[in-house]
């Protein structure tokens, strides 16, 4: 049984539940996995922490909480000072390069810096920033793949969105592909 538990976080107003959701909905009904999320965050609207945590499994989990994610994505400064210890050696880190200073070397983690917020400025508005990460995350986790994430997002994006968001995707795709230096494969966008 393959296991893979992953950890989104940043602050209220990024989407970092909305990563959880689409990752999961892509796993579970266009990768053929299983996924459960679990959440939490302050109570305030917009700029308190914020985590999400997704399980996804080859069989049924059957216990849905982290026991030792494998995966963070940290938007925020908060999130990965709060969250990178909890990696184990191997575990992958993924940060938002302008807004998360990594204050140690990370040896016994594979570390990949984003610029998430930056691509998402240059496609127009920073609200993108999580579509980004997410096309990043699925290009150097291989935990899903790109052709599912793509098909999950309707219903989980504005209608009048979902073009730049998948570009969006696509654009933080397209640069873990090239950070990794793999190639495109059969589930190129």
């Amino acid at each position: 049984m393959s296991t893979t538990e992953i950890r989104f976080s940043g602050f209220g107003g990024q989407g970092i539940i909305r990563c959880a959701l689409i990752t999961g909905k892509a796993l579970a009904l266009y990768d053929d996995k299983f996924a459960t999320m679990t959440q939490s965050f302050g109570p305030e609207a917009r700029g308190s922490a914020c985590s999400a945590q997704l399980v996804v499994s080859d069989e049924r989990v059957l216990y849905p909480y982290l026991t030792q994610p494998g995966v963070l994505m940290a938007l925020s400064q908060e999130a990965y000072d709060k969250y990178w210890g909890e990696l184990p050696k191997g575990g992958i880190l993924i940060v938002e390069e302008q807004l998360v200073k990594v204050r140690q070397e990370h040896p016994d983690l594979r570390l990949y810096r984003v610029p998430a917020t930056r691509f998402a400025e240059e496609l127009g508005n920073r609200l993108f920033t999580n579509l980004v990460a997410l096309g990043f995350l699925t290009a150097v986790t291989g935990v899903v793949t790109a052709d599912a994430m793509k098909k999950a997002l309707p219903g989980l994006v504005p209608e009048r969105f979902l073009k730049i968001n998948i570009k969006a995707f696509d654009k933080g795709y397209e640069h873990g592909l090239k950070l990794t230096g793999q190639n495109h494969g059969g589930d190129a966008p």
